[in-house]
């Protein structure tokens, strides 16, 4: 950690080792128990300098209560612009973070890790996978591929959820399909009124049609989704180095230093949490180490 740490350099290793205030701008409640913060930085400074990868993530402080490592949703080409930061209420610090509100003060500290392959992906196909609050990560992908559509082949763009009221970001579909991403909604289960898909997010490998040699997969979701997603990916002939996954796995201090988040010979906040699934092929079906 100390040859990591070494080669950041003043106000950027601060930035990774403290928290930097922020103050929120907007709370957007997304679906039950899932919410949006919106923060701008107190530090006009530190505001004017942040920039992150898409796929990288921030640790969110709340004093008395800790830290919790959320994925960035927001469009990182949006410089100077709002921080976003879809969070699922489901601990101590998360359900903190829910009782915030505009004007309230937030810590950051981050960005963190590594992020989607998107230079290798110019040119080439892209297939989307997302389950449940796997889609925020994938969001800046996203923005930046609509701001950089003659970059890339045919984008296709798979979500699925529970149900049809446990959809993110449902507002925002009409403009990615305006623009050129092909968009498959599916869910879990439904009643009536739901007109769209029914099934699991892998089952879309079955109704696609894919060219292997020049498709990259991008995929977050629950674990268990996304062991199917390389299953049926692999399936189709698709290498192992095209496809790609962000781990969530018990992350506390984004440098690689607690050891919480280890998996096998790595560290998913320092050396993910986007990995290549060539890397993970002998770790990934492992549940604990």
């Amino acid at each position: 950690m100390s040859a990591y740490i070494s080669s950041l350099t003043g106000k950027q290793s601060n930035a990774l080792l403290r928290p930097e205030w922020a103050e929120i701008v907007n709370f957007c409640p997304e679906v039950d128990g899932v919410f949006t913060i919106w923060s701008r930085y107190v530090d006009p400074n530190t505001q004017l300098q942040y920039r992150f990868l898409p796929g990288q993530f921030n640790m969110l402080y709340v004093p008395g209560l800790g830290e919790s490592a959320i994925s960035i949703c927001s469009n990182s080409e949006d410089t100077g612009g709002l921080l976003g930061h879809t969070v699922h209420s489901v601990g101590n610090v998360t359900r903190g973070i829910s009782r915030l509100r505009k004007g309230d003060a937030i810590g950051i500290r981050g960005p963190f890790g590594l992020g989607w392959p998107l230079k290798l992906g110019e040119e080439k196909d892209l297939l989307l996978m997302a389950g449940g609050t796997g889609l925020p990560s994938l969001r800046p992908v996203i923005y930046h591929i609509l701001r950089n559509r003659e970059r890339y082949g045919n984008v296709n763009v798979v979500y699925g959820a529970r149900t049809p009221d446990a959809l993110l970001y449902s507002c925002e579909y009409k403009l990615w399909e305006e623009r050129g991403i092909h968009l498959y909604i599916t869910v879990d289960r439904c009643d009536a009124n739901w007109n769209g898909r029914v099934g699991v997010v892998p089952m879309a490998f079955y109704y696609l049609q894919l060219n292997p040699s020049r498709t990259i997969v991008m995929t977050c979701g629950p674990e268990a989704m996304m062991r199917f997603v390389v299953y049926e990916s692999l399936a189709r002939r698709i290498p192992a180095d095209q496809i790609y996954l962000s781990l969530e796995r018990n992350m506390k201090c984004g440098l690689g230093s607690c050891g919480h988040c280890q998996l096998g010979p790595f560290f998913v906040c320092k050396d993910g949490p986007v990995f290549a699934y060539k890397l993970l092929a002998h770790y990934f079906l492992v549940e604990e180490f």
